[in-house]
């Protein structure tokens, strides 16, 4: 590993891409700093650790600003800020209620948003934040708050690439399609199958896939790409059939 890669800080971090994330960054010598409303974010720091790994962890709710403010004043300076914290779940657009919506825009854009703006109040300039919006931004059924609780983030992404310029704050985004983690698990074996017959490229999406991504937005030789959406989904965009509504995945 190589080190003096900077302190980066990952939401989300315990499970599922947000560990493929912390993973990566430690592995590339950067110090993480990893956050999560879990308790077993504290074993993947652990594990991480006992292997050599410059890593710290945090239990915070991203929606607390005050918490979020602490742990940035605590690990600051700041080089990059990995917004991967996020939910969802399925309703058709006839049960989807106001509760749905506040709580997807609550952890997906307000909480991205808190994150961004008190780490990047502490971020050296040159920094990078990467956020981790969703294939889905381009539409999908049966999600109409988590979709457009990750349209969001794409927008406020471009729009703080605009206002974090002058520090040369790159600011971009991640839009994953299906990752096998533990959302995926939920879908019946059929619709497993059926969702690989539509992958492009023959298999499913790893945490890792989506790591690699961040990797190279939040590395500092990434000095010309900022406000850009960056589509991981393994050509899954290009149309290779669609699922109705029905039998929809968690993408």
């Amino acid at each position: 590993m190589s080190d003096g890669m900077g302190t980066a800080i990952v939401t989300g971090a315990a499970r599922g891409i947000g560990r493929g994330i912390v993973e990566r960054l430690v592995f590339e010598g950067f110090r993480v700093v990893a956050l999560d409303r879990l308790e077993s974010v504290q074993d993947l720091a652990d594990s991480l650790r006992a292997a050599g790994g410059n890593i710290e962890h945090e239990i915070v709710d991203i929606r607390d600003r005050d918490a979020i403010a602490g742990v940035m004043d605590k690990h600051a300076p700041i080089d990059v800020i990995v917004n991967n914290a996020a939910i969802t779940d399925t309703h058709s657009f006839d049960e989807l209620t106001e509760d749905h919506f506040r709580e997807a825009f609550d952890i997906n854009t307000v909480g991205t948003f808190v994150v961004a703006q008190e780490g990047a109040r502490r971020m050296r300039n040159g920094g990078r934040i990467v956020n981790i919006a969703s294939r889905s931004f381009a539409g999908a059924p049966n999600m109409g708050h988590y979709v457009a609780s990750k349209t969001a983030v794409v927008g406020l992404t471009r729009a703080m690439a605009i206002d974090l310029s002058p520090r040369d704050i790159r600011v971009n985004a991640i839009a994953p399609g299906v990752v096998d983690t533990e959302m995926l698990h939920y879908m019946t074996p059929e619709m497993q199958k059926k969702m690989l017959s539509f992958q492009l490229l023959g298999r499913i999406g790893q945490p890792e896939d989506i790591a690699r991504a961040v990797s190279f937005l939040a590395s500092p030789e990434n000095r010309y790409i900022t406000g850009h959406v960056l589509v991981v989904d393994g050509g899954r965009s290009l149309g290779h059939g669609q699922l109705p509504p029905e039998e929809s995945p968690y993408v």
